[in-house]
């Protein structure tokens, strides 16, 4: 089990989180028709813009209060009833998604209560869902401003069944963690549409941000789930919630609605897929498709091609809670020692992470431990490349933002076929690096990182006699 370490600088050097607002920010721009209003500085949203636009290279839709220092003082009710306003009359939103920022927080603003009297002065805003989530950026960090404003989209949003309402066992709700891509989301709607379910994503980013060209411009989000389509999933027979941060929402859903729930923590793996499938199997009483069959065979095998490249090796890995427990879990699984893990904010999964200890820290943290430890693999967004570059070990980018890379919104983790992509992607990128710097051969440090389990060892031995 893992020790959670807290930080003792006295600042970030080199940030690895993204802020607070952001995180709730993204979760609004999984609703169709949406606009995000960031309730705060101009600089605040222009930041948070900057980084949508390089990751998704895709207009984003994102607005702000432009909150100064004189009404910062005196109170941001009129910046925020102008700035509805001023939305709902140019871009005819279907909601407004509003999140608190640092600056206003501080000085106090009884947003929802701004909201109330917004509306009895301008009827016009009656039918226009306003929600509004506290997410201020001096605390916590991206994923918990989306699983935040994820929760307060099923309490405000989600409408409670009539007693005598039959609910549609083939429905099925799913809440989709922020270290799920657009891509991810694809993979899991095929998924569960091949057990015969019909599955609504809140949020839905593979309809809004999956990087498709529309018929015409649109000022609010292109895709995602309805409003009205959120207002039924009280109807589902199931929610299942993907990664720890949605259990808050999962469980706002069954109080709400008496829907239950099921969190799967990781679909990252052999395993855990094992279970997600099985579950599914279950609720829908159909048998394993045999495509999903071949799928499981298909990563089993390439688990083995990947063992000898990645099996032993030192991995530093820096990224938000949920992402780095379901990464380093699957590499852990393939042989990797997850030597240096640093996350950006305090979750239950973290003392489960397949290392010493995690610290809740920094990029310039992480740079000092993977040298420290001697660490030969590094993962996390791409503010780290310059520390690979430093440390000259290879690099995977994981997480957000990733603005150096294309076709980001497309990339799949999740499933068999999705590990199967990721370990592939993570030993090609061993053997490049190899290549490239003449780094020991896999027999080489292999034998000095032979696996600790006899299965292991047995398992090692056969194949190098094979081999040989």
């Amino acid at each position: 089990m893992a020790v959670v370490m807290t930080p003792k600088k006295a600042c970030a050097v080199s940030p690895l989180k993204m802020s607070q607002p952001i995180g709730g920010a993204f979760a609004f721009m999984g609703l169709r028709g949406a606009m995000p209003l960031l309730h705060g500085a101009q600089g605040c949203t222009s930041f948070g813009l900057t980084l949508f636009v390089r990751h998704f290279k895709e207009a984003v839709p994102l607005q702000t209060t432009a909150m100064t220092e004189v009404t910062t003082v005196l109170g941001g009710y009129e910046n925020l009833e102008q700035a509805i306003l001023n939305i709902f009359n140019r871009a005819k939103p279907k909601i407004i998604g509003i999140c608190s920022t640092g600056v206003t927080e501080t000085n106090g603003d009884d947003v929802d209560a701004y909201i109330k009297l917004i509306r009895e002065k301008h009827p016009q805003l009656a039918r226009l869902p306003l929600v509004y989530v506290s997410t201020p950026d001096f605390k916590d960090a991206f994923q918990d401003g989306w699983q935040k404003a994820v929760a307060r989209m099923v309490e405000v949003l989600v409408e409670a069944p009539a007693v005598e309402a039959l609910r549609d066992p083939a429905r099925v709700n799913v809440l989709p963690g922020c270290h799920l891509t657009p891509g991810d989301i694809d993979e899991l709607r095929a998924i569960l549409e091949d057990f015969g379910l019909q599955p609504s994503f809140l949020p839905d980013l593979a309809g809004s941000l999956d990087g498709h060209v529309p018929d015409e411009f649109t000022p609010t989000t292109i895709g995602g789930i309805g409003v009205d389509e959120v207002a039924v999933m009280g109807r589902a027979g199931w929610t299942i919630a993907i990664g720890s941060q949605m259990r808050r929402a999962a469980e706002a859903m069954q109080a709400k609605t008496g829907v239950p729930f099921r969190v799967f923590e990781r679909l990252c793996g052999l395993l855990p897929n094992d279970e997600f499938i099985a579950f599914l199997s279950e609720i829908s009483g159909r048998p394993v498709p045999s495509k999903y069959r071949r799928q499981r065979g298909q990563l089993a095998d390439a688990m083995l091609d990947t063992h000898f490249h990645i099996g032993g090796r030192r991995l530093a890995i820096g990224a938000e809670p949920d992402l780095l427990f379901d990464l380093s879990s699957m590499l852990h699984d393939m042989g990797v020692q997850v030597i240096a893990a640093v996350t950006t904010t305090d979750s239950a999964v973290l003392e489960r992470v397949a290392s010493e200890e995690v610290l809740i820290g920094d990029l310039e943290d992480l740079e000092e431990l993977a040298e420290s430890k001697g660490c030969d693999l590094l993962i996390t967004h791409s503010h780290g490349r310059q520390a690979a570059a430093r440390l000259k070990i290879p690099f995977y980018r994981a997480g957000f933002p990733m603005f150096d890379r294309l076709g980001v919104a497309h990339h799949k983790s999740v499933g068999y076929r999705g590990t199967r992509d990721l370990i592939f992607a993570i030993a090609n990128l061993v053997i490049e690096d190899r290549e490239q710097n003449r780094t020991p051969t896999p027999d080489t440090w292999r034998k000095s990182n032979l696996p600790s389990t006899p299965c292991q060892r047995g398992f090692s031995d056969r194949t190098e006699r094979h081999i040989a």
